[in-house]
């Protein structure tokens, strides 16, 4: 199984930007598709992102297209989310995650972090 921990959480004013990591262990990293996910506070955890194995596929959520970008560093056993020009409706506990294909479906993932928290005030 894989281990995955991420950070890159904290508190910005509404305009900026943070840079959430995932760093995995355990299995090869590569060997698995990676997703963020994210919940608001009172909502349900909605699907963000995803990339393939190698990076070269990736998939949005249409709230964050534009906005967020998703990229893996499996040298690094990393994954990454850039995301710019925060609005206080992003504001949620995002989570990194693993499985076998590149889908927004949270069921489809079979490893999960323990997930960091954006806050964006206005």
């Amino acid at each position: 199984q894989v281990q995955l921990v991420e950070s890159g959480g904290g508190l910005v004013q509404a305009g900026g930007s943070l840079r959430l990591s995932c760093a995995a262990s355990g299995r090869t990293f590569s060997s698995y598709a990676m997703g963020w996910f994210r919940q608001a506070p009172g909502k349900e955890r909605e699907f963000v992102a995803a990339i393939n194995r190698i990076g070269r596929s990736t998939y949005y959520a249409d709230s964050v297209k534009g906005q967020f970008t998703i990229s893996r560093d499996n040298a690094k056993n990393t994954l990454y989310l850039q995301m710019n020009r925060l609005k206080p409706e992003d504001t949620a506990v995002d989570d990194c995650a693993a499985g076998m294909v590149i889908t927004a479906r949270e069921q489809d993932y079979d490893y999960w972090g323990q997930g960091t928290q954006v806050t964006v005030s206005s």
